[in-house]
């Protein structure tokens, strides 16, 4: 654990803030704790992306939401306004879920027509883009044709899960993601990275990101052992903040 530096394992984790039920005062205290603990980004609902982004100016920690959530289904042309809008409110990161339905029905040329919409208007205003696979429903030989379209399309990572399907991030299909997307492609991992031996073991099978509720639980014993002082933010409505799947 010792041969990472804090921000080594910190700028791995997108804090996730979309349970339904989070109020505007649960997303107020997420976006302040994501700042204490300096992670990546934070990843929001979009209704409060704008005012995310405004706190998160100049903190080092980028405003991310999501396209086609959660099951891919929305159109091609609803995806990319949604993603026009989150440009303009200040998105850095775009996490899009592909369309399940078309991946599942082999209809390979919509779903790489519908990927690189996104891509598209994210990389035009030099913003970057998560493609969500929903692993849990899918066979290896469908997540291998996602990362051999989303590396032809130059997308910024592939992304296991939403957290709100069946399943999450295993290391076989974080292994399989890193072997088969082109080394321009990053992976993220989402869906069952809890604790901070879990955050190290993706990262040591090439994991870049990873989509966390639990950021204070994964970097407290990381701060402790590294000898760095505790934050205390208070307690962020546990009961609404931790997706059991995330």
């Amino acid at each position: 654990m010792m041969e990472y530096s804090y921000t080594d394992l910190s700028k791995m984790i997108d804090h996730s803030l979309l349970v339904p039920t989070m109020t505007t005062e649960d997303f107020e205290a997420g976006i302040q704790l994501a700042i204490a603990y300096d992670v990546a980004s934070v990843c929001i609902m979009p209704y409060y992306l704008k005012r995310c982004a405004e706190l998160l100016s100049g903190t080092g920690v980028k405003a991310s939401t999501t396209i086609g959530f959660p099951h891919g289904g929305h159109t091609t042309e609803i995806k990319r306004a949604e993603a026009e809008r989150a440009i303009a409110d200040g998105c850095e990161e775009l996490d899009m879920v592909v369309n399940i339905s078309q991946v599942l029905s082999g209809h390979w040329d919509y779903v790489r027509k519908d990927v690189k919409a996104v891509i598209e208007v994210a990389h035009v205003a030099e913003q970057k883009v998560k493609v969500i696979f929903e692993n849990c429903y899918l066979n290896d030989a469908q997540k291998i044709k996602l990362c051999e379209i989303c590396s032809e399309l130059g997308a910024d990572w592939v992304k296991t899960s939403t957290g709100y399907g069946t399943g999450g991030a295993t290391h076989e299909d974080l292994k399989l993601m890193r072997e088969h997307a082109a080394d321009h492609v990053q992976v993220k991992a989402a869906g069952g990275v809890r604790d901070l031996d879990s955050l190290i073991a993706v990262r040591e099978l090439g994991v870049s990101r990873c989509g966390a509720s639990r950021t204070r639980e994964m970097l407290d014993p990381l701060r402790k052992k590294l000898g760095m002082p505790e934050i205390n933010l208070g307690t962020i409505a546990a009961n609404k903040n931790d997706n059991p799947n995330y």
